[in-house]
């Protein structure tokens, strides 16, 4: 069974015909209304029939509230992938974190050209995407500016930001080889269309794009599937793929997530009835399916595990979940309580090396200063809080009321900037390094642990803020939240760097 129990999402995939703006922005409301999962809409920028990709997701970004939206997928020749990651976190941002980004190699190069685009083979395609996806990637990883050196594509000390919300997903378009290597090897998701790789295709496709996830040190299960579809809905079971009613669709689709893993389907559609039936009646229907057939799995292997499972009802006395309710302190912070690695002499690795690891201690040194302006943001609130008390003036007042959301800006921010470095590190430095050296996963465990800790600490901030904004009076709550996550956070980055930079420059790790 290849199903890797990924939430399944379903949505449309919109034709952008600048004649059917209206029609196009209405069919987006409706499916966030009809409660569709995400907005495709492909990126042809040399067809002069189309409007612009990323202004027409802007425009339903905000005419929708909880849809994702994605380019499907975005024409790399002719978007420079430094601009496109800005452009994708500002709408991530813009829409709260609504935006994955679909990116593809190129096709159609004689309108590429026309465009003053580049025209590549397909190996310089290729190519090009791998320097694309690490331009992308470092522009939203907190740290100092970044030198990148490609062949197509440069970073001379271009500054990392603005960060994304939450962790945009990399969506490749891949249907050869070399793509589906590439993907396997560093996508985040698939997007393969039914058009040019039918449901028959699907298996060996998967099986080149798992084996280079798997070469790679990855978990194939990582990895999204996108399928972009066709199809037509009749009274009767027709010939070929979705031909026929609803019931027909459910079992094929079904189907496709149990044999290929495939999770996110993408209808394209122009009729509003069409997007209905799939929304309230395809959608619902493979859910229940699968979750039937994956309730069959879980059930089999509770049974199996029947005696763990019965240990693990009750935290015993010393399981972090307990110590944290004892004492008040989260215990996977408890310095007693966390993994160590014997040390390595760091004099046996070469400057180069020691390079390697040096940049997490960089992106730390980075939250650091942040988290030192945030300290000096909440003292300079407070001497204007009592500034502004003292001259009752109304336009102390008002400077005083600008600081406060200005304070609230900033820390959101930086909430935002240390959730983007966690996930980077949970979803690709964490397994990367358990992969090549086995026994650091309890520290790797441990520290994912602690992430979670921090994230709550954050919300914990957010709301504080929230509250002080509404009563300026409970400014000592935001500062009893920032002095925790100073001390939770400090503890934690300490404890990385200790156990994590040297084996990142010993093997050779790219963080």
């Amino acid at each position: 069974m290849a199903d890797f129990v990924h939430d399944l999402w379903f949505g449309a995939f919109l034709r952008p015909d600048a004649a059917g703006h209206h029609r196009i922005v209405r069919q987006a409301v409706l499916a966030d209304e009809l409660g569709l999962d995400v907005i495709g809409v492909q990126d042809h920028p040399y067809q002069p029939s189309f409007l612009d990709t990323w202004t027409l997701l802007s425009v339903l970004a905000a005419r929708t509230e909880r849809v994702r939206l994605f380019p499907d997928v975005a024409n790399l020749p002719l978007r420079p992938p430094a601009v496109l990651a800005r452009a994708a976190a500002s709408l991530d941002i813009l829409s709260g974190g609504r935006v994955e980004l679909g990116l593809g190699a190129g096709a159609f190069w004689d309108g590429v050209a026309a465009m003053g685009g580049p025209r590549r083979d397909p190996g310089d395609a290729v190519e090009a995407l791998e320097e694309a996806v690490a331009v992308l990637r470092a522009l939203w990883t907190p740290g100092e500016g970044v030198r990148l050196d490609g062949r197509h594509y440069r970073l001379e000390g271009a500054r990392p930001g603005p960060f994304p919300p939450h962790p945009i997903g990399l969506w490749i378009g891949a249907y050869k080889r070399r793509m589906l290597e590439l993907t396997g090897r560093l996508g985040d998701g698939w997007v393969p269309s039914s058009g040019y790789a039918a449901p028959g295709e699907l298996g060996a496709m998967t099986a080149i794009l798992d084996a280079a996830a798997e070469r790679a040190g990855r978990d194939p299960a990582g990895i999204r599937r996108v399928y972009n579809i066709e199809g037509r809905f009749s009274g009767a079971a027709g010939e070929g793929f979705l031909n026929g009613p609803p019931a027909v669709w459910a079992e094929q689709l079904t189907g496709l997530v149990r044999d290929h893993g495939m999770s996110v389907f993408v209808l394209a559609v122009d009729d509003d009835r069409d997007l209905k039936v799939f929304a309230e009646e395809v959608a619902p229907a493979v859910r229940e399916a699968v979750a039937r057939e994956r309730g069959r799995t879980d059930r089999a292997d509770r049974a199996d595990q029947a005696d763990q499972a019965d240990g693990d009802a009750v935290a015993p006395a010393d399981h972090p979940a307990a110590a944290s309710r004892t004492t008040g302190t989260p215990a996977v912070l408890d310095e007693a309580t966390r993994p160590r690695l014997p040390k390595r002499d760091p004099a046996a690795l070469t400057p180069r090396q020691r390079a390697a690891g040096q940049r997490l201690v960089l992106i730390h040194d980075h939250l650091r200063r942040e988290l030192t302006q945030v300290r000096d943001a909440l003292e300079q609130v407070a001497a204007g809080r009592s500034d502004a008390a003292a001259l009752r003036s109304l336009i102390n007042e008002l400077t005083m009321r600008q600081n406060y959301w200005t304070l609230g800006t900033f820390c959101a921010s930086y909430c935002r900037l240390l959730t983007t470095h966690h996930t980077i590190e949970d979803e690709h430095m964490f397994p990367m390094l358990a992969a090549a050296q086995a026994s650091l996963a309890p520290v790797v465990e441990r520290l994912e642990q602690e992430h979670k800790v921090i994230a709550e600490v954050l919300t914990g901030l957010d709301a504080a803020l929230v509250a002080m904004i509404e009563e300026p009076d409970r400014l000592d709550g935001v500062r009893a939240q920032v002095d925790r996550l100073s001390d939770v956070l400090l503890s934690h980055l300490r404890y990385e760097e200790e156990e994590l930079v040297e084996p990142i420059s010993r093997l050779g790790l790219d963080i």
